[in-house]
């Protein structure tokens, strides 16, 4: 052990610096509650799903392995890419649309030229505070054609507009998920457009740039981050539609939303009304795996967008 010696002849204990390699725990400590909570209902739950995807239930002779049975009767089933392809073709039309208001939206409020911007901000995230299952009871409400504002409209105009009809169903659901996520993402923009500060702005209008040139050498560069997250979230939420058409599909005649509208529809009917929770497990495990990939090639196509 070394020892220092002061001129008064005190004798000190090592040298605080020689300690420190050791490792702190007292992160650890704060982060284990979290930690537990995090395996016990994220990470065991996928286990138990991957597990799950590996037997089949059988009328004679109960719960068998299977291996990889489930995965490849899922990879023949048409109705699952059926619906694959309808949430394919969902995600492709509305995220952009989606994206492309909230980044308006955003560059309306950072101009500092809305009246009223604090109402204007509150109002346009309000929809994202209401439930989902709430949203969709009341645009089906809405949309309804025997009553609702859109029967409404009918009766004065003397047409016969049926928004829920299965032509425009896809379309009714679009418009619910962008009147619910648009004051969302909204808000992700807008604080990304906070970080830049206004003395730039300043320096690029006393070298003449306008209002659009501005926005579009300064604004929209600073977007690019928080585009790439906005992105993948509502990647993720869109492959992940259930609420939406599971609510509306009481509300709607026939065969309009099918059991299998969407993948996770599909799984949920084919767990809890049909008893088959092994293939529904492979379906989500699969559903899992391709909205890995998607988001994992977004982001890295941002990355290289910022490398540039």
């Amino acid at each position: 052990m070394v020892k220092t010696e002061t001129s008064g002849g005190e004798v000190l204990g090592p040298p605080a610096n020689l300690n420190r390699h050791r490792v702190d725990w007292r992160g650890w400590k704060f982060m284990w509650p979290f930690a537990v909570v995090f395996v016990f209902v994220f990470i065991v739950p996928i286990l138990y799903a991957v597990y799950e995807s590996f037997f089949q239930s059988r009328m004679v002779g109960g719960t068998v392995f299977a291996g990889l049975a489930n995965y490849r009767r899922l990879f023949g089933d048409a109705q699952f890419w059926t619906s694959l392809r309808r949430v394919a073709l969902f995600t492709v039309v509305q995220v952009p649309i989606m994206l492309a208001l909230s980044a308006l939206l955003a560059l309306a409020l950072d101009s500092l030229r809305l009246h009223g911007m604090k109402f204007f901000r509150v109002s346009t995230f309000m929809p994202y505070a209401v439930p989902a299952v709430v949203s969709a009871l009341m645009w089906g409400f809405i949309y309804g054609a025997k009553y609702g504002m859109v029967a409404s409209l009918n009766d004065w105009l003397g047409t016969s507009l049926d928004v829920l009809s299965p032509n425009t169903m896809l379309v009714a659901i679009g418009n619910i998920v962008t009147w619910e996520f648009t004051g969302y993402n909204m808000l992700i923009f807008y604080a990304s457009l906070t970080t830049i500060p206004h003395s730039l702005y300043e320096a690029a209008a006393i070298d003449g740039a306008g209002e659009w040139q501005i926005v579009r050498r300064i604004k929209m560069p600073e977007l690019r981050g928080s585009l790439a997250i906005t992105v993948i979230f509502s990647i993720i939420g869109s492959f992940q539609l259930f609420n939406e058409p599971s609510v509306l599909q009481s509300m709607v005649p026939g065969n309009t939303i099918t059991t299998y509208y969407t993948p996770n529809m599909y799984a949920y009917n084919l767990s809890f009304m049909g008893g088959q929770s092994n293939y529904a497990a492979a379906m989500a495990i699969v559903m899992a795996a391709i909205t890995m990939v998607i988001a994992y090639a977004v982001q890295l196509r941002s990355m290289r967008e910022q490398m540039r």
